[in-house]
């Protein structure tokens, strides 16, 4: 049955047959919600950049990032993030960078690395969603239907391997009856290993992509419920353009 779900979302999203020839993703997009302030950052504080998804590897950059003139790039293989200037400069960097998270809890302040790295491998995930799960070491399985809101739902768990950054190493994603995203279930262990409810709608279609342009990230309960009252986070997708083996003369 998971393969079969699988398979409806992959379709949905556009199919593999079109994902086997992108390369990369080029995204506009703004991350905004009230958790920055909690982290640090100004009351109200929003990231508007263009994030550049490698779909091969798990490798990210963000342009600008916190500053006009700095650029952050997470890779995944080696666990580094780094900041740079406009000039090549080195700001920042971190590397471990996953380790550099122990001990902190929910109301733990992020300088531009530690959020960097939690932008990076969470937008890498969720661009590369659901084909990423059709890589050798993920493990999927249906669970029982969900209902919410007068809907029904279809409940993938997937397991991630550890060579992947990502929220947790379990997580469970919900589609609807046209294997779109509606839901998405994680611990996010890098901060304070909250309990999470992200939702996404709003799909779009870019060059035969199809994604959700809209996340909303709430806190959930022990019985995965949803705290619907305020999201933590927003995540808006203004637009996508993909980059292909056909159109390599806009390759990033």
């Amino acid at each position: 049955m998971s393969d079969d779900l699988l398979d409806l979302a992959v379709d949905a999203a556009g199919g593999r047959e079109l994902w086997n020839t992108v390369h990369a993703l080029r995204v506009d997009l703004t991350v905004g919600g009230p958790i920055w302030g909690v982290k640090g950052w100004p009351a109200a504080s929003s990231f508007h950049q263009i994030v550049t998804v490698d779909t091969r590897r798990q490798h990210i950059s963000f342009d600008p990032f916190t500053h006009p003139d700095h650029h952050l790039t997470f890779d995944g293989a080696t666990d580094t993030v780094t900041i740079s200037a406009e000039d090549g400069r080195l700001v920042d960097a971190l590397r471990p960078a996953r380790s550099s998270f122990h001990g902190m809890l929910r109301n733990s302040v992020w300088d531009a690395a530690h959020l960097g790295y939690f932008l990076g491998y969470a937008c890498w995930n969720y661009f590369t969603a659901p084909f990423l799960f059709t890589q050798p070491g993920f493990r999927t399985t249906e669970l029982s239907p969900w209902h919410e809101a007068g809907q029904t739902w279809r409940r993938l768990a997937v397991d991630f391997p550890s060579s992947v950054a990502t929220h947790s190493p379990h997580q469970v994603f919900y589609f609807d009856a046209f294997g779109e995203q509606r839901r998405m279930d994680y611990v996010t262990e890098v901060n304070g290993s909250t309990l999470v409810g992200q939702y996404s709608s709003r799909h779009a279609t870019f060059d035969g992509l199809r994604l959700p342009t809209r996340r909303r990230v709430f806190r959930r309960n022990p019985d995965d419920t949803v705290n619907l009252n305020m999201p933590a986070i927003t995540l808006d997708v203004h637009h996508v353009d993909l980059v292909t083996t056909d159109r390599q003369d806009r390759h990033p």
